[in-house]
């Protein structure tokens, strides 16, 4: 038996928001040790605060100090953390209601084991050493034995609001890729592109996804193609990617190579952008070692007419 393939992969995509004049307050007050939060008509106190009343979707702007005390409510135990998460060794998920708050805030409790964890039980907030304006200024929660503390009676005028961040999203995972696409990626090695016909439908799936999606039956017939193809949509890229070293402007398109039943996507070169163009014939580029094509440029050809790949589109 051929061994498995596999390789670690990650999905990551960090983006920039603005604050409201709501979220702005809380997260320049956890950077200066004051937790905030808003209060509805009714004389609830929401915490973290939001922008409009979930329950009457009333527009809030009131905000109010609470403590940085409170009671745990409900929580589970993280036996193994991850990267990124507040505490590096293990530790209890708390919802803990803030003294002074009708809802509660989600965060670490640093706990030695979870028969030190129990609901009901008095926590307050440990502060970063640093605080930038961010949740993570909460750096955790720690038992605590006393009452409610007292407040600063700070609700606004902080210098140098915080008026944006970044919100970070990455996924990590290992993939491992079944029988059809090791047979593809395998032939991308000999620098040759291997698709499955359907039995059904007859068209040809490159990457191979060992089954038609249409017909839902088996792929088994491999089909070599291309390597030549034709341009059928494509984006003009303005924005430089992350740890993507290609200047911008580029052109990322998608390829119909000869012989598929639909198009792959990649990138064209040897071409100013703004020359390409649907039903451009172009052909792969590999560099030293590589495991694929690097880019795809023009193979001088006529153009192909606009019927001969509308179905791809």
């Amino acid at each position: 038996m051929s061994e498995v393939l596999k390789a670690p992969l990650v999905v990551e995509f960090p983006f920039t928001r603005s604050l409201g004049p709501v979220q702005s307050a809380f997260l320049t007050g956890l950077r200066e040790r004051v937790v905030l939060g808003v209060r509805t008509s009714d004389g609830r106190t929401l915490v973290p605060p939001v922008e409009y009343d979930p329950v009457t979707a009333d527009e809030l702007h009131d905000l109010a100090e609470v403590a940085p005390t409170g009671t745990v409510t409900t929580w589970a135990w993280n036996h193994a953390p991850r990267r990124g998460q507040p505490l590096t060794t293990p530790f209890a998920w708390v919802l803990v209601r803030l003294d002074g708050a009708d809802t509660a805030l989600l965060h670490a409790l640093d706990a030695p084991g979870p028969d030190a964890v129990r609901t009901g039980m008095r926590v307050r907030i440990r502060w970063a050493p640093e605080r930038t304006g961010a949740v993570t200024d909460i750096a955790c929660f720690e038992p605590y034995d006393g009452g409610p503390a007292p407040l600063t009676g700070r609700t606004d005028g902080h210098a140098d609001p915080v008026t944006g961040i970044v919100a970070a999203a990455r996924l990590d995972y290992t993939y491992s890729p079944g029988r059809a696409q090791s047979a593809y990626i395998a032939g991308l090695a000999d620098r040759r592109t291997l698709g499955e016909r359907c039995p059904s439908c007859r068209k040809v799936y490159v990457p191979p996804r060992g089954a038609c999606p249409t017909c839902g039956v088996p792929t088994a017939d491999q089909v070599e193609v291309g390597p030549r193809g034709t341009v059928t949509t494509f984006c003009i890229v303005n924005i430089k990617a992350k740890n993507l070293d290609i200047e911008v402007p580029y052109v990322y398109a998608h390829i119909a190579l000869d012989g598929a039943g639909l198009a792959l996507h990649g990138r064209i070169g040897g071409i100013p952008y703004d020359q390409v163009r649907m039903g451009l014939r172009v052909e792969p580029v590999w560099t030293q070692d590589a495991r694929y094509p690097d880019h795809y440029r023009p193979t001088g050809e006529p153009d192909a007419e606009y019927d001969t790949y509308k179905e791809l589109l």
